[in-house]
């Protein structure tokens, strides 16, 4: 199973360690740092155009983690993960 995160991109459902709020997230010091450093290790996929407001983190089977920027709400994708399982 997928999780769809906006922008054609889908994440398998297996690899999806953590689903957050961009906007109540982001006024963490220590968040803020975690998506500067994703961005500069070029981790991060822009699955919107639009404002972002949920980011969703996957780690694959390698071990490397990989920050979605999404267009959808973190309740919305949230719901569609309960309706996954």
């Amino acid at each position: 199973m997928f999780l769809h995160v906006g922008g054609g991109y889908t994440v398998p459902k297996k690899e999806i360690i953590g689903i957050f709020d961009i906007e109540k997230s982001s006024t963490s010091r220590i968040t803020r740092e975690y998506l500067s450093l994703a961005g500069r290790q070029k981790r991060v996929v822009s699955a919107t155009d639009d404002l972002p407001k949920s980011f969703v983190v996957g780690l694959d089977r390698d071990l490397t983690e990989t920050v979605y920027i999404s267009g959808i709400a973190a309740e919305t994708l949230r719901k569609r993960m309960k309706f996954l399982y």
